[in-house]
């Protein structure tokens, strides 16, 4: 009797449980209740791709380099008395940077000036010595001997001067050479022997002092591949009638050089030279491109990002890189349709134009692209789209939204 008491029990809060959750199902409540609201529609920004001229381009890696780069070395031995610069300053052409002790140099300048005194001297006594023979040979007062003696003589004095004219110009360039001065203007490295020092000269030269790179402008050296470097070829062909490397600088070919730190390329640059031959080992040519460098931001050594445009400039659909999504290794975009529903879009990308993502393949002019809310938003998702513009500080485009299903 009790077994089929708890029985009745149990069927009985079965059936009250089953009717709530049919209740709830339905929307109907038992007794009354409110219905049951659909949550609203996910709220996306839209926005039309930008259509503007798009030029092709090719990205390398490459290196700054200084256009002149100079390592200061003694000309002459001797202590140094004087370091007259800064570690890491800009020097001009011509700045004083080392001085070596001057004393020993002057004194032999000194010396040869007095010899070539002496021998100038000894000249005009043998000139005269001469002229006089030359007077007294016709009366017989001198005969033929000493008027050949006496120019023989004034020619060894000649002889003797110019060697010594010699000897005062090496003088006075040893005694130059103490003063140790920048050859180029640019940003000069630290001493590498300090004051009070002795340098010596031998036969391979003197021992390094300090280097000086020069800043304006700059190169930039970049490796090009076998594929990139017969793109460049036959659009120059399509363009001029022919590739021809020695004409280079005359072409001007633009390049756009991006610090690793920089999104963008806003350095403009201009190739001056290809090398005459790929590098079989590596399948690269070298190319150098010459830049302004006013603000000194480039140094020597920098690694940078290289854009080289090629072809003439094609009409473009841009995107912002926030609408952009990774699928593994595809990249898409998220479509808001006429009836506000959400349409996936795999698509070919290009390189960066003004902030802006170029896109090949897989949209059309027109069409809206979800740029904020794609994180959130997923195919066949009706939204509630909020036009905005493609760059962030546009304003909303005058094309009508899509009208609302």
């Amino acid at each position: 009797m009790v077994e089929a008491t708890v029985v009745a029990n149990r069927r009985t809060v079965s059936t009250l449980l089953l009717g709530g959750l049919a209740c709830a199902a339905t929307g109907l409540g038992c007794g009354g209740g409110t219905k049951v609201v659909a949550p609203p529609a996910l709220e996306v920004s839209i926005s039309q791709p930008i259509e503007e001229p798009v030029q092709d381009t090719l990205e390398f890696t490459g290196r700054t380099s200084a256009v002149e780069s100079v390592q200061v070395r003694a000309r002459v031995s001797g202590y140094i008395t004087k370091v007259a610069f800064t570690a890491g300053a800009l020097v001009n052409a011509g700045d004083l940077l080392f001085e070596i002790d001057p004393r020993e140099y002057q004194a032999a300048v000194l010396r040869a000036e007095g010899e070539v005194a002496r021998l100038q001297a000894q000249l005009a006594r043998t000139q005269a010595e001469v002229a006089r023979n030359q007077a007294l040979r016709p009366t017989g007062a001198a005969s033929a001997r000493e008027l050949e003696r006496a120019v023989a003589d004034q020619g060894a004095v000649e002889g003797q001067l110019k060697a010594a004219r010699a000897q005062l110009q090496t003088a006075q360039l040893d005694l130059e050479f103490t003063r140790v001065t920048a050859p180029i203007a640019g940003r000069v490295s630290e001493e590498e022997i300090t004051q009070g020092n002795l340098v010596v000269v031998g036969a391979t030269g003197g021992p390094l002092l300090t280097t000086v790179v020069s800043l304006d402008p700059i190169y930039v050296t970049f490796d090009a591949d076998e594929r990139a470097l017969i793109t460049i070829k036959k659009a120059t062909i399509g363009r001029d009638g022919m590739a021809a490397p020695e004409k280079v600088r005359e072409a001007a070919q633009p390049v756009f050089v991006g610090l690793s730190d920089e999104p963008d390329f806003p350095h403009r640059g201009t190739i001056d030279f290809v090398d005459n031959q790929v590098d079989p080992s590596t399948g690269t040519i070298r190319v150098r491109a010459v830049l302004p460098n006013a603000n000194r931001l480039l140094t020597p050594g920098l690694f940078v990002r290289v854009r080289l445009p090629v072809g003439a400039p094609k009409p473009g659909l841009l995107v912002t890189d926030r609408a952009v999504g990774t699928d593994q290794d595809r990249k898409y975009l998220l479509v808001v349709n006429d009836k506000n529903v959400v349409e996936y879009r795999p698509v070919k990308l290009g390189a960066l134009h003004g902030g802006l993502r170029a896109v090949t393949e897989g949209l059309t002019g027109g069409e809206w692209v979800i740029v904020n809310g794609i994180q959130r938003a997923r195919p066949g998702v009706t939204v509630a789209p909020q036009k905005v513009g493609m760059r962030p500080e546009a304003p909303a485009p005058a094309a009508a939204a899509p009208p609302k299903a």
